[in-house]
């Protein structure tokens, strides 16, 4: 590829020092100069000028736009300083200072930019280097030279051949000077020319890959991945640390008119661009409401946030009533399925845009939409009026349906018009997904600590069955080192750990290992099963995580159980208590959590024990779902 120089125009001389003009489109990757002085022009905060990285970008990334990204310039443009530094593993995209940065998995060269203060002893460049025949910045009129690349001290630099520098070693590679190829035409008649295994052939399309500074490893090319990301802009795989599956809920009802939808569809696109769409990071799909709601697109369609906001341009309205209640149970029951692109260890969000307010009820739907893991947003844009209010179906729909009412799911705009304001506080909320409580639902949010009775009472037999009791409940859960996490106890005059909660992390070796619970026999001694239970089991614990304990016992306890039952308690562990056949009732209610009538069961033999099944399942959830929402 040939190397030439662009001699640019200085607009200012500063100390003598002709500094170089740029438009807002040129990337550093174009600039060879490891380091440079240069002005940009005003208004490089424009998202179409694409910035890779945070602090240190990716050399694919516009130079003024990196420069306004990192704070050096505003979008009035200036001079700065560019530093070229090595290629990072990773780049990590951000919004600051009005400009969205997009995520880069790994590129082969970085720059950093500050302030254009002229470091002592060093000479800052008056032209530019390019490494294309014509740079992007050049302009009719002004010329180019053609550049030899710098030889050793004291030498002079020669031309070298193709050929020459595919025989060098790659050492002498960074000391040679290539000249521009020639462009291969064939004729109509001849045929194509055969290629040395392992080479590219030179062709015209190929001409512009080799990049200067490159060193020509081994066979004397360019490494694949240097090819492959040369002609085409790098696909951003999305911010990993705002990993979320999300859908919204827009407006498409006949009331809010086309003007507002315009805004609307705007505003989706705006958060498109913004979240940095990608499979490691957000996934983003539309439902519209009217009459009825209908999926636009799902989590799966499209991966990043150029092939979204094309998609949201295309979005016609629907029209219809504002049925909102209708539209979060079609996302319940529907949207968020593995079928759909739900990925499972991803929180599941829905945001609601209304106009003005909802025309059948919401508080039902969002109830269940919040046990089913999903976190609700409402935006509520030109809310009922006072006089207004009596129209409104359900007072509070807010409230009612968001997932917790402490103001972190709300907004509230006067105006359309306003919309766009919301736009950076919701990305920042949505991707804070240690805040994202609704997350969180009865299945999968506890550390459950079963204390079984190995009795000489008990039997093989009936242990079995109380094992296959404990397999059904532990089924119904979801189980992961993240998850809901599962442990066991075995007592009877002594107490035997029979795993704990960091033991097994997936539901199969969960119940591969109920299944190989031993069958003990002896005394029983619940009081001091409980204590060991609370020492050797719920202390390790996460401090995030519910605690249950759900013990298991066919009689009476030959120790007391009201200390270790109030140590459990106070210590904030949920207990069930499941008594069979000779067990003693009082007691039970003795080690249940209060009320007993909730946490303490009660079978005449140990075949019913499947029974109790759904009824203690719906508790432990009942009690979940009851927490206070603020």
């Amino acid at each position: 590829m040939g190397i030439v120089v662009l001699t640019m125009k200085a607009s200012v001389i500063e100390m003598f020092l002709a500094v170089p003009q740029i438009n807002c489109d040129v990337k550093a990757g174009k600039i060879i100069n490891p380091e440079f002085i240069v002005k940009c022009p005003a208004g490089c905060q424009d998202p179409k000028y694409h910035v890779y990285g945070t602090g240190v970008y990716a050399s694919y990334s516009s130079v003024c736009g990196a420069a306004v990204h990192s704070g050096v310039l505003d979008n009035s443009g200036g001079k700065i300083l560019v530093r070229k530094v090595a290629g990072q593993s990773g780049y990590k995209g951000s919004f600051s200072n009005g400009v969205q940065s997009l995520s880069l998995p790994r590129w082969r060269e970085s720059f950093i930019v500050s302030e254009s203060k002229p470091q002592k002893g060093v000479t800052y460049p008056s032209t530019l280097t390019y490494s294309s025949s014509k740079s992007p910045d050049a302009k009719a009129g002004e010329t180019t030279k053609a550049y030899p690349r710098p030889s050793a001290s004291g030498t002079t630099a020669q031309p070298v051949t193709l050929m020459q520098v595919l025989a060098m070693p790659a050492a002498e590679v960074n000391h040679a000077t290539l000249p521009k190829p020639f462009p291969f035409v064939a004729s109509a008649t001849s045929s194509p020319r055969p290629q040395p295994l392992g080479h590219r052939s030179w062709e015209m399309g190929e001409m512009d890959l080799w990049k200067p500074g490159s060193v020509l490893l081994d066979a004397g090319f360019i490494p694949k991945e240097e090819l492959s990301t040369q002609s085409s802009e790098p696909v951003s795989l999305g911010d990993p640390n705002c990993k979320v599956d999300l859908s919204f809920l827009i407006d498409g009802s006949s009331g809010i008119g086309k003007r507002r939808f315009q805004i609307q569809k705007q505003f989706l696109a705006d958060i498109a661009q913004t979240l940095d769409i990608g499979p490691a990071g957000p996934l983003m799909g539309v439902v519209q409401y009217g009459d009825n709601p209908a999926t636009q697109f799902n989590l799966k369609t499209h991966m990043n946030s150029q092939d979204l906001k094309t998609a949201i341009e295309k979005i016609t309205q629907r029209g219809g009533l504002s049925n909102v209640g209708r539209a979060i149970s079609f996302v319940t029951k529907t949207f968020f399925s593995k079928a759909n692109g739900n990925r499972g260890g991803a929180p599941n969000v829905a945001i609601v845009l209304v106009d003005g307010w909802p025309t059948d009820k919401v508080e039902e739907a969002s109830r269940l939409a919040r046990e089913s893991g999903i976190n609700i947003f409402f935006i509520t844009v030109e809310a009922a009026a006072e006089n207004e209010k009596q129209h409104v179906m359900e007072p509070s729909f807010a409230n009612k349906a968001v997932c917790r009412t402490n103001g972190f799911y709300s907004f509230n705009v006067p105006s359309w018009l306003g919309l766009s304001k919301t736009m950076q506080p919701l990305v920042k909320r949505v991707c804070d997904t240690d805040r994202l409580a609704c997350s969180k639902t009865c299945l999968n949010s506890a550390d459950i600590g079963f204390v079984i009775d190995g009795s000489s009472s008990v039997g093989t037999g009936n242990f079995r069955t109380v094992l296959q009791f404990v397999a059904n409940l532990s089924k119904e859960f979801e189980i992961s080192d993240t998850d809901t996490r599962i442990g066991a106890v075995q007592y009877t005059y002594e107490q035997r750990l029979e795993f704990g909660f960091d033991k097994y992390s997936t539901k199969p070796d969960i119940l591969n290992a109920i299944k190989r619970v031993g069958y003990w026999s002896g005394g029983t001694s619940t009081g001091a099963a409980i204590h060991y239970a609370l020492e050797q089991l719920f202390k390790k614990s996460k401090p995030n995580k519910r605690k249950l304990m759900i013990l298991i016992t066919d009689g009476r306890s030959y120790d007391d159980v009201r200390i270790p039952a109030m140590a459990a308690h106070q210590k904030g562990v949920i207990t069930y208590a499941i008594g069979v056949a000779w067990a003693a009732q009082d007691e039970l209610e003795i080690i249940a959590t209060h009320p007993a009538r909730d946490h303490s069961f009660f079978v005449d033999e140990f075949d019913n024990l499947y029974k109790s099944v759904p009824k203690i399942i719906q508790n432990i959830c009942t009690e979940f779902n009851a927490q206070p929402r603020n």
